[in-house]
Parts: structure tokens; C-alpha cells; sequence
């Protein structure tokens, strides 16, 4: 039987792997870098294939985007089935668009329920594959520890937001407010009676605009480019249902007319509330570049109301405030920066095959981005959300399951029971300690 598939708990404690030298540990499986919803879904797709995995994160929970960078009042934007990660769906009594700490928790079910134990403060500082071994030579640090682990497959997990994107005002040294990113929002509580600058206009910069209107803040919303806001739903039904309907029997630039139209009828022109459409539409534009169209939860109204107003991009920080490109000077006591996230792959892989982009994504575009060369996956960077990310994880575990020689293997369903493979997963840490 080939090493890299679960045994029974009885194959002793070389299951997990050898250690030749002091820092230097010999994987027989896969490396997971990430141990987010893509990670995990990997880790259980292959688990149930028989084959063992090693999670390496560089924080000290799962999905610690989730946990730590995310506002209290976020719900999934798509409904649940569109969500739910692969071989576990979300209980029965879930809303149609859990929250954040119910997706949170679903995640660490899941986790619990596969046995997956990631190991925890541990940030890649550099995987390389080594076409003399033919294995790929993962380098962490974990507090002062410096580590390397070497396997035969790798797989990209850590994200499409794994840093967030700080743009940098002229003036913001003078600024004499609170500049940071949304990632360090949860809440307007702090801001009541303040004049609050979101700056982007994202899903994420949308309800935190919301949010501070909720709260009793000012808050200004700043709108840098054109932008589709669509309603979340259509008559009763997910948006994004609708339109994956549509496209089904119709041109995508069909469905885009339809989905617009319907939306001038209920919204209006947001044109003439400061936020004009692109003249792209809105499935066509997220096929493309994978931008996401804003789903409404309520922004839209506020900003017709009044609770929230709208600015065009800003030129420039002034002690006080901000002058945007009409030349309006405001003042402000903060400013969030809703500006997103980026991969941090191009830091960490040395990737000579040319298959990711400058940007960290991978350069075919899905769903052909989650395979490389020399074992090389990625898994949850195709801009197609957690749906993507499930696919993707199929993909690879059935990939990497084929190159196996499954000849040799009695059973796919090799993995233990909860309590056998809690013992095995102690002995795979022991083993991977100090």
C-alpha cells in the first residue's frame, strides 16, 4: 500500500511521516497551505479519499478571516446551498443567509467532524519543489522556530484575501482622525455622533456604511468607479439564483439586461445618487475579473434617505478631513478603508512554471486555475466564492487519488473512526513537535 494513503491505526507511528533531520519532517501526503473554508474543504475531500493531509496556518484558529477580520453584522451574500462545503451541508434550521458567527461555527464543525487538526502559528515562508527529489520543500516559521516540511503534493489554500490592501492618501500623515482598515471594524458602537469616511464602495464597504448609519454615526460613503448594485433578491429569490437560472437558457448579456432592468424598476438610477453603472453587466463583469456586483441589504434606501451620502474618490487628506476630485472639502473624525484584500502567494511561492499572475491568482481562469505542474494545486483562488472553492476541492482529492496507485487499496473509505482517528492525529502532532 502506497504511504501517502490512511492506513489502519495500527501502522505505527511512521504513519505520519519521517523526520531525517532536526527541523527538516518528510510528509507522506499532502501540504495544505490555509487552513480557511478552501483548506479545509481540501483537507476533507482527500481525507475521504483515503489520503492523509498536513494543514499548515499561520494563525492560531481556523478561518481566522472569518474569526478575527470580519464585522459582527455579516451575513453570506448568497444563500446557503450556494455555501456549504463538500460531504457536509448546513443544518437544517440555518437562515437562508447565516451569519457570520453561524458560519463560523459551521467551520468548526466541520473541522471537528473530519478530524482535521491544523498545525496552528505556523506561516510558510517559502515553498519551492525540488525536481531532484521531485518534492516540494515547505519552510515555516512558528514563534522562533524555523521548520521545513517536504511532500510530494502542495496545495494553495491560503486565499484570495489573505492581506488586506492599504492604499496610501497623500495628506494621511496629517490627518488628525483614525485611519484603518475594515478588517479592524466590528461594529459602530464607538462612533455614535461621529462623522465616519468609508472609502470603498464593495459589499463590505456598503454595510459598514450601513452599519454607522444604524449606529447613529454620519457616515460618507466614497464611490471611486462605476458600480453594479443589484437588489439581493428577486421577488422572493436569491439574485444570484436568478440569474444562474437565466443563464442557463439565455445569453449572459441577456441576463445581465434583465437583471439591470429589474433593478432600475425596483432601485431606480443609481446613476443620480452618485454611483453610475459600468457599461459592462453585471455576470459579464464578474466572469471576466471576477468583481462581484454589490447585493443590496438595505444601503441603498439610507443613501436615498439621506442617512448615508455619497462622494466621489478623495485627492487628498487634510488635518481635519478629506478633499475629494470635485474639489469639496469635508471633515471627518475617522476614515475606514474598505479596500479589500489581496493574495499573498506571489510572497511565499516560488513559482518558476509562470501559472500564477502578478496578482497571486492563478492565470487560467476557472474553473482551469486549481492544478499546476509537479504536483502543484490551488484550491479557493478562482474568484468564484466558496462554490468555487468546493469544486475545486473535489477536483484536486479526485486528481490526486488518481495518481495513486488505488491497485494496492482495499477500500476508498479508509478513514478511521472519530475516536481512532483522534489518536492517529495525536501521534501526527507529537511527531511534528519539537
Amino acid at each position: 500500500m502506497p504511504p501517502h494513503v490512511m492506513q489502519s491505526p495500527s501502522c505505527g507511528a511512521e504513519y505520519w511521516g519521517k523526520q531525517t533531520q532536526d527541523k527538516v519532517k518528510y510528509f507522506d501526503g499532502v501540504i495544505i497551505v490555509g487552513a480557511g473554508p478552501s483548506g479545509l474543504a481540501t483537507a476533507a475531500c482527500l481525507q475521504a479519499q483515503g489520503v492523509r493531509v498536513l494543514i499548515l496556518e499561520k494563525a492560531a484558529c481556523i478561518a481566522s478571516l472569518w474569526q478575527l477580520k470580519t464585522y459582527d453584522r455579516l451575513h453570506l451574500h448568497l444563500p446557503k446551498q450556494f455555501c456549504e462545503l463538500p460531504l457536509f451541508p448546513f443544518p437544517a434550521d440555518f437562515p437562508t443567509y447565516p451569519a457570520r458567527d453561524q458560519f463560523v461555527n459551521y467551520l468548526q464543525e466541520y473541522s471537528s467532524h473530519f478530524g482535521l487538526r491544523p498545525l496552528f502559528n505556523h506561516a510558510v515562508n517559502q515553498a519551492e519543489f525540488d525536481s531532484r527529489s521531485g518534492l516540494w520543500h515547505v519552510k515555516t516559521t512558528a514563534g522562533c522556530s524555523v521548520r521545513e516540511f517536504r511532500a510530494r503534493w502542495l496545495v494553495v489554500a491560503s486565499g484570495e484575501n489573505a492581506e488586506p490592501v492599504v492604499p496610501v492618501f497623500k495628506g494621511v500623515n496629517e490627518f488628525e482622525g483614525k485611519v484603518f482598515h475594515s478588517s479592524a471594524y466590528r461594529n459602530g458602537v464607538a462612533f455614535e455622533g461621529k462623522k465616519v469616511l468609508v472609502v470603498g464602495c464593495g459589499n463590505t464597504g456598503m454595510e459598514i456604511a450601513l452599519d454607522l448609519a444604524n449606529f447613529g454615526a454620519s457616515p460618507t460613503l466614497v464611490v471611486r468607479s462605476p458600480t453594479h448594485i443589484l437588489p439581493r433578491e428577486i421577488c422572493g429569490k436569491s439574485t444570484f439564483l436568478v440569474a444562474m437560472m437565466l443563464m442557463k437558457n439565455l445569453p449572459v448579456w441577456l441576463t445581465d439586461r434583465l437583471l439591470v432592468g429589474y433593478t432600475y424598476l425596483t432601485l431606480g438610477d443609481t446613476a443620480k445618487v452618485g454611483i453610475p453603472r459600468p457599461s459592462e453587466g453585471p455576470m459579464l463583469m464578474k466572469e471576466r475579473t471576477g468583481k462581484t456586483p454589490i447585493l443590496d441589504v438595505g444601503t441603498f434606501a439610507a443613501i436615498k434617505s439621506g442617512q448615508v451620502k455619497v462622494r466621489p474618490a478623495v485627492e487628498c487628506l487634510t488635518p481635519t478631513g478629506a478633499q475629494f476630485e470635485d474639489g469639496r472639502r469635508e471633515d471627518f473624525d475617522a476614515i475606514i478603508l474598505a479596500t479589500g484584500y489581496r493574495s499573498n502567494v506571489p510572497k511565499w511561492l516560488k513559482d518558476d512554471s509562470k501559472f500564477f499572475s502578478e496578482e497571486g491568482l492563478p492565470r487560467q481562469p476557472f474553473p482551469h486555475g486549481w492544478k499546476g505542474e509537479s504536483g502543484l494545486y490551488v484550491a479557493g483562488l478562482g474568484r468564484k466564492g466558496l462554490l468555487g472553492a468546493s469544486k475545486d476541492a473535489r477536483s484536486i482529492a479526485l486528481d490526486i487519488a488518481a495518481e495513486i496507485s488505488i491497485a494496492d487499496i482495499p477500500s476508498l473509505r479508509l478513514v478511521p473512526c472519530q475516536h481512532e482517528q483522534h489518536e492517529q492525529q495525536q501521534q501526527q502532532q507529537r511527531l511534528l513537535a519539537d
